[in-house]
């Protein structure tokens, strides 16, 4: 049998609109697999562990003890996978020691277990480390003196931010102290930190 012939332009239309529908079906995947995309990179961001940088000045005393505290709260509340802790110093002089024996004995009777070599406070820790805790206003404008601080700084402060009995206050350098101003260095950081956690829970969530 004969089959009459389509009209040319309706079978341009009929093409037209077929390669319409092609054209609408290839963007709804695209545009699906570009939300899948951003579902599973927000999903990974979510689930990336805060970077906590604590900084003192030889990082032999209170930012080490710092550190060890924070890691500590974080294994009691089992939330250890969700933060990655270091300490560091704005100078050099102690890098590669251990913390300041006083520190670690300090440490050990508050039931706080110390591992730790010092090392120097770098550039690049502004872009690696999500929140950058100074102890006291001095080591704060050493950190804003590197190069990159600035458009950084909406992550750096000092870790009386969160004292609630000595708000924006300095942690004191026991260096030159004795046993009872370590103590008095452990019980600043101690409820600071407690404080801390609590903040960087609710910002993070």
């Amino acid at each position: 049998t004969n089959r009459k012939a389509l009209p040319r332009r309706s079978v341009r239309a009929f093409q037209t609109k077929r390669h319409l529908k092609l054209y609408y079906a290839l963007l709804n995947g695209v545009y699906s697999n570009i939300g899948n995309l951003y579902k599973s990179y927000f999903a990974v961001i979510s689930n990336m562990p805060v970077k906590v940088l604590f900084v003192c000045l030889g990082n032999i005393c209170r930012s080490p003890l710092a550190e060890a505290i924070f890691i500590s709260k974080i294994n009691e509340r089992k939330l250890s996978t969700g933060f990655i802790v270091q300490s560091c110093g704005t100078a050099n002089y102690h890098i590669g020691h251990s913390p300041d024996p006083r520190t670690i004995r300090n440490a050990k009777k508050n039931g706080i277990e110390i591992n730790h070599l010092g090392r120097q406070l770098s550039e690049n820790d502004l872009d690696s480390f999500d929140y950058i805790v100074a102890m006291d206003a001095s080591n704060l404008r050493n950190i804003f003196r590197l190069e990159r601080a600035m458009e950084n700084s909406h992550k750096i402060f000092l870790m009386r931010s969160h004292d609630p009995f000595g708000k924006d206050q300095d942690v004191p350098d026991p260096y030159y102290g004795e046993e009872k101003d370590f103590q008095e260095v452990f019980e600043i950081l101690d409820r600071s930190i407690d404080q801390l956690i609590i903040q960087l829970r609710s910002s993070e969530s």
